[in-house]
């Protein structure tokens, strides 16, 4: 992190987050912003269900909600974007404030409750976007839909043509309800819509499941058993947590998803038992609490064979994917890596 972001970081820290976030996007439109253009090796050349991916170090949900500023991003050092997550109708979403820092912890809580545009406004940035690395969209609900399980099919029939992956998200804990669809025969239904959404589509396209990081042995189970029979192409774990354990910052009493630092051996846990569950028959994508090259390591070696990162860029900025790519290059070097992909799951025990 160079002068002029750690000023910039300071300045953003001095005024409510979700005004700072929406000021760090308008940047980024501006083309103010320092990129360091793609980063990548033989190394870190990895391949993710089917999308081929300079470096593994992606964007996860949530940072740029409604793909305002992909053309940036795309030239930002990640491997692969995330955007969205995107609803049928436009939805305003909880209350302000919703989202807080938690410095003590380098955490961040947020109750959003999936605030987008829509998919209409969404879809037609991303038919925009210029050619460059995969871009994926997060899948959502509208909150008094009558039929959520059917809204996620609806988004991916939309935006499918202009999209390389897509995300279903029924993890958020924002949404009243919407972590029920977690459940085995609610899960295999709602996959199954979704499944159907994309064999409409001229160009098929991976389908990934993001699941919540607070879920049971038994639970975990049954999302597996789900995950391998229903033919998805692979799981992002995980959310944000509801847990609070171990945080000092005076803002961690409030409600909605803990990310970052404080959820880094929670998610990692869970990625270790899915790695363990699914023997290697499904990518898997690490993520929560990733702020170094050591972290993405560690997740590559618990059993992921990619990783998003968000919040930390609260923290550490938007150079820290890079950073991290770097990083991971020079650690898989070290220990005698020559691809990515044997450096996964390698160190999965001691996360179980």
């Amino acid at each position: 992190m160079n002068i002029t972001e750690t000023l910039g970081l300071k300045l953003l820290h001095r005024i409510d987050p979700e005004t700072a976030h929406g000021l760090a996007l308008g940047a980024l439109r501006l083309g103010v912003v320092p990129l360091p253009g793609p980063v990548s090796s033989a190394r870190l050349a990895t391949n993710l269900a089917g999308l081929d991916l300079p470096n593994p170090v992606g964007l996860a949900a949530g940072f740029d909600k409604n793909a305002v500023a992909l053309p940036a991003l795309m030239r930002a050092g990640f491997g692969f974007l995330e955007v969205g997550a995107a609803t049928p109708r436009p939805q305003e979403g909880n209350p302000r404030p919703r989202l807080w820092r938690l410095p003590e912890d380098r955490g961040v809580i947020n109750r959003f409750g999936f605030n987008n545009e829509g998919m209409h406004p969404i879809t037609a940035r991303l038919a925009k976007r210029p050619a460059g690395i995969p871009v994926g969209l997060n899948l959502g609900a509208n909150k008094d839909s009558a039929d959520r399980a059917a809204d996620f099919a609806t988004v991916l029939s939309q935006a499918g043509p202009q999209i390389d992956f897509a995300t279903v998200n029924v993890s958020s804990p924002n949404t009243e309800k919407l972590r029920d669809l977690q459940g085995k025969a609610a899960l295999a239904a709602l996959l199954s819509g979704v499944l159907d959404a994309r064999a409409g589509l001229a160009k098929p396209i991976p389908v990934f499941l993001k699941i919540a990081p607070d879920l049971s042995p038994a639970e975990l189970e049954d999302v597996a058993e789900v995950a391998l029979s229903t033919g998805i192409d692979g799981i992002i774990a995980t959310n944000t947590t509801l847990s609070r354990e171990g945080l000092k910052s005076a803002n961690s009493g409030q409600q909605g998803g803990l990310s970052g630092a404080p959820l880094f051996e929670k998610s990692t846990r869970v990625l270790a038992q899915l790695s363990r569950l699914t023997a290697g028959k499904l990518p898997l994508v690490g993520v929560g609490g990733i702020s170094s090259a050591a972290d993405a390591y560690e997740k590559i070696r618990a059993g992921a064979c990619a990783v998003q990162i968000y919040s930390a860029m609260v923290y550490q900025g938007l150079s820290l994917a890079a950073e991290i790519a770097r990083g991971l290059d020079q650690l898989l070097a070290q220990d005698g890596f020559a691809t990515l992909s044997e450096a996964v799951g390698t160190g999965r025990g001691r996360w179980l």
